[in-house]
């Protein structure tokens, strides 16, 4: 008879197993994050990718059924990641106007915290359609969709409370987010290579557009 170990029914050797498993795909997930944003998807290799996270390409392989697979798994993964704390930002409690702000930093830090990936996005945003893969662009689109409501939903509680500029909400949240994807993709922590990269318009100047732009 097997005895089991847990409730999951794994003994400790195969949770070993697992566990080591999820960190040599981390760490393939973050090398291919930092290769492909430096390189781009088509210019990269999956050998740069090995080489970065100290592996083999055939233990790629071991993980990750092709290069546009690890790229699709790149996207699905901090999509989930970036959607979780936005809806915990967008959660419509407090201020409107603070929680504006709090979704000011929430992006642009979001993004300077992943720069690798900050960077891989900005390039293929920025080449019409972010790839071929429809999964991807499927979870992306469903996201931006989502995103867009959470905003529109923000701006019209904003307006009922009388602090927000009034005008269609589903316009001013498209604004909203075109004005930080503009800073996003000027922001010399994400672009740059330097660690002490200094902020070309800094943060708190803004904040200061946010409140002449949307609040009352």
């Amino acid at each position: 008879m097997t005895t089991r170990k847990d409730g999951g029914g794994l003994g400790r050797r195969e949770q070993r197993r697992r566990h080591h498993q999820e960190i040599s795909r981390t760490q393939l997930l973050d090398a291919a994050e930092e290769v492909f944003g430096r390189k781009g998807f088509h210019a990269a290799t999956l050998k740069e990718v090995a080489e970065l996270a100290e592996f083999s390409v055939g233990s790629v392989y071991s993980f990750f059924e092709s290069k546009d697979d690890l790229f699709r798994q790149i996207f699905l993964r901090r999509g989930e990641e970036f959607m979780a704390r936005i809806r915990e930002v967008l959660r419509p409690e407090g201020s409107p106007v603070e929680q504006l702000h709090r979704l000011v930093d929430f992006q642009v830090g979001w993004f300077r915290e992943n720069p690798h990936f900050g960077r891989l996005f900005l390039r293929s945003s920025s080449a019409a359609m972010l790839t071929a893969d429809a999964l991807v662009d499927e979870r992306v689109v469903a996201n931006y969709d989502e995103v867009m409501r959470l905003q529109a939903d923000l701006f019209a509680r904003g307006q009922a409370s009388g602090e927000l500029h009034p005008g269609d909400p589903e316009v001013l949240a498209r604004l909203f987010s075109g004005l930080i994807a503009a800073y996003q993709a000027l922001d010399p922590q994400v672009v740059s290579d330097a660690t002490d990269a200094q902020e070309r318009f800094p943060l708190a100047a803004l904040h200061e557009l946010v409140d002449r732009a949307f609040v009352r």
